[in-house]
């Protein structure tokens, strides 16, 4: 059995959704099997999102750029910690939380 295809080896990760993104989800809370390779190396927050991709085709787009940065309306926290890094890693049970920020006039 692979990698991919083994439950043994993937971290289910929380994901919170903000609301201009809930269009793509449908809920406010989505949780993510991601891949583990290796025990030293964790899942991370870039591998979160391309999960998150496969399941909701397009929300990636709106929290990174083209350029594979976080945008700079979008805040990433992994728990409590605000990160721009999508190197950073996350652990089983790990919460992400997106937020976007609202403007206008």
């Amino acid at each position: 059995m692979s990698a991919r295809s083994s439950v043994e080896a993937a971290t289910i990760v929380r994901v919170r959704i903000p609301s201009p993104l809930r269009s793509y989800t449908g809920s406010p809370e989505v949780r993510v099997a991601v891949p583990v390779l290796a025990p030293e190396l964790p899942p991370t927050v870039g591998g979160v999102l391309a999960a998150l991709n496969l399941s909701y085709p397009g929300i990636r787009f709106r929290i990174v750029d083209e350029q594979g940065h976080v945008r700079p309306h979008i805040k990433l926290f992994v728990g409590t910690e605000l990160t721009r890094d999508l190197r950073a890693p996350l652990h089983s049970g790990a919460t992400l939380v997106i937020v976007a920020a609202l403007s206008g006039g």
